[in-house]
């Protein structure tokens, strides 16, 4: 495993660990200041910047406060080049599964998620 990719899996545990605890700061570490975040899984189309998506993390209970088991998964990176990379995860939150791609730059030497573009799955209980 190159250097790039090594710093793409740490950057992908942080992000992975700030959903999990509700952690802002760490969410604001792995995105770019001007990232997106965007499904058509909501209706209407769901768009947010940085500035209304990190509240909205803040305000949630966190899945580690509920107890819930963690189900993060790295499923492909795939990097185009030094400083461009894509990387398709899955976390759960509560009774949802989600697919994300992530688009990731690398900007004065450090990897920052500048898109996150995801599926929601609803999962059955039982």
């Amino acid at each position: 495993m190159t250097a790039a990719d090594q710093e793409i899996h740490a950057l992908l545990r942080t992000y992975f660990d700030a959903l999990y605890f509700c952690d802002v700061e760490r969410l604001q570490r792995v995105f770019h200041p001007q990232a997106i975040y965007a499904t058509a899984d909501e209706t209407p189309f769901l768009y947010r910047t940085m500035a209304d998506y990190v509240p909205v993390v803040a305000a949630r209970q966190s899945p580690a406060s509920r107890g819930e088991a963690r189900r993060d998964h790295v499923d492909a990176i795939e990097r185009a080049g030094d400083n461009t990379a894509l990387a398709r995860v899955r976390c759960s939150i509560g009774a949802r599964d989600f697919v994300d791609f992530l688009s990731l730059v690398r900007i004065d030497g450090e990897w920052r998620i500048i898109a996150k573009v995801f599926q929601i799955i609803e999962r059955q209980s039982g």
